[in-house]
């Protein structure tokens, strides 16, 4: 089995990064949209609905399966030889980052929850300011695993 993973590395990590990006992407701008949303819309106006819509297909069309792809790839990565030094500190900072990151990504699934009911309690400076917390994980995991701190 270690042979096949080694095999597939390249490629393994290829996708892995592809799908980071991805969900990067959409943490990015799923809480922009939440902000114009909060701002510029109340429930059942013809922009709530259209915010709906997007944000609908962005977090399940976009998010879900690239965050599904990257822990898929990223643990097939853990599991290759070679690949991680559990005895270093920077594997454990990534897999709380990423934890982290997941746990943002179900919060902002929550948010859009509470648009569609038409009660969103959380303001858009409140989106604005969450809006940075994707930044500052993806710099603690890029730090980890290329300065390997």
């Amino acid at each position: 089995m270690s042979d096949i993973l080694l095999s597939l590395y390249p490629w393994t990590k290829s996708l892995h990064i592809t799908s980071v990006i991805a969900w990067m992407a959409g943490l990015f701008y799923l809480p922009r949209l939440f902000v114009y949303h909060a701002e510029q819309s109340k429930p059942s106006d013809s922009r709530d609905d259209i915010f709906q819509v997007m944000e609908l297909k962005l977090f399940r069309l976009i998010m879900n399966p690239s965050m599904i792809a990257t822990w898929v790839f990223g643990l097939i990565l853990v599991a290759t030889p070679g690949v991680v030094d559990w005895g270093a500190v920077w594997p454990w900072t990534k897999a709380g980052s990423v934890l982290a990151m997941t746990w943002f990504h179900h919060w902002l699934g929550q948010r859009r929850k509470e648009f569609v009911v038409g009660n969103s309690p959380v303001s858009g400076r409140t989106f604005r300011i969450m809006n940075e917390v994707p930044t500052i994980l993806l710099v603690v995991i890029v730090l980890s695993v290329i300065v390997r701190f």
